[in-house]
């Protein structure tokens, strides 16, 4: 018969294992960070993006408009410091528009 441990333990704990062991943590990320491009930056901008993926630390964002691309394009370093306070921790380094 296995083990039991008497001691038990925190469901944070156990899921945070969970996704170590499994190596789920860049995927998590990348969702994260598309849930918090959409809550961050409204709907306004929003409606106007494709697509948001998070490829190493870099941040891919397909906008579908040019207008919208550059005048976020002036506040990136911004956007950068506000989703990696979302994400609690500095896993973007670059912000690419496109």
């Amino acid at each position: 018969m296995s083990k039991r441990e008497d001691e038990p333990k925190n469901i944070g704990e156990v899921l945070r294992q969970i996704t170590k062991y499994n190596k789920l943590q860049k995927g998590l990320d990348n969702v994260r960070a598309e849930v918090l491009w959409a809550k961050l930056l409204g709907p306004g901008v929003q409606a106007y993006t494709s697509s948001v993926r998070l490829v190493g630390d870099i941040l891919y964002v397909d906008l579908t408009s040019s207008v919208l691309r550059e005048e976020l394009k002036y506040g990136s370093d911004n956007i950068i410091t506000m989703l990696n306070e979302g994400l609690e921790k500095a896993c973007i380094k670059k912000l690419v528009l496109r």
